[in-house]
């Protein structure tokens, strides 16, 4: 399918565009080039090929789940306000 010069006022007036006859003829050119270009990419056969997530099917590395760190809730505690079971207590600002 190609785009005529009618095609592209139709969508310039869609768009608002205001456009020079020159601008008109370039974009008609560049749109059936690219319309061309999906034609193409259309047309080949790709029965029995899995779709890629990704196009280089990278996969993220992962470290082991491993603690590193020690507990120190009681000592943050410690310092606040207020807690109460293990969670800060704090104002109420909605009411």
């Amino acid at each position: 399918m190609a785009l005529t010069l009618e095609d592209i006022n139709k969508i310039a007036h869609l768009a608002r565009l205001g456009l020079s006859d020159d601008e008109k003829n370039r974009y008609t050119e560049s749109l059936n080039n690219i319309l061309g270009l999906i034609d193409e990419l259309q047309a080949v056969n790709t029965t029995g090929i899995e779709p890629l997530a990704h196009a280089l099917e990278v996969t993220q590395p992962l470290r082991t789940d491993v603690v590193s760190e020690q507990n120190q809730r009681e000592a943050y505690q410690k310092i606040a306000p207020a807690t109460q079971d293990g969670l800060y207590l704090v104002p109420k600002v909605i009411e």
